[in-house]
């Protein structure tokens, strides 16, 4: 996984039905092998998936460095962690995810990168689909929040 060249998955995309934890695997790749870029493994985003699951980040880390392939991670991931959360608990995290736009100073770091990278996408409110948008996926348009 060469995050110089191409970028992590969604945080949309499931992996066993958990949202966030492909990209965070793909970040961890790239980290073990020297191709992170401006990447960040176990950055915010992946603490709280990694908080949910009960993952420690430098042991995945880790198991990364010695695995045969993305796939035998997740296996792992999901055997080890996912499996142990109810399908409510995934969903309830997943929606939570998804929908909960950022507060505080982070709501300001938020719009700052929303207007430097989508002036027009005042409907964005979520920083999973600011991200799509930053790597250059499609984000359908919602009714703008009222902020």
């Amino acid at each position: 996984m060469d995050l110089t060249k191409i970028y992590p998955r969604s945080v949309h995309d499931k992996v066993h039905g958990l949202v966030q934890i492909g990209r965070t695997i793909d970040k961890g790749y790239a980290l073990a092998f020297g191709n992170i870029g401006d990447y960040h493994y176990n950055c915010p985003m992946d603490q709280a998936v990694f908080g949910f699951l009960g993952i420690d980040h430098e042991k995945l880390l880790e198991r990364i460095k010695h695995a045969k392939s993305v796939a035998e991670i997740e296996q792992h991931v999901s055997d080890e962690y996912i499996s142990k959360k109810s399908t409510a608990e995934i969903e309830q995290w997943n929606h939570q995810w998804l929908t909960h736009p950022p507060e505080g100073e982070s709501w300001t770091h938020f719009v700052g990168l929303r207007d430097r990278i989508a002036p027009d996408r005042p409907d964005v409110t979520t920083w999973a689909d600011l991200l799509d948008l930053d790597e250059k996926r499609t984000v359908p348009k919602r009714e703008a929040a009222k902020v």
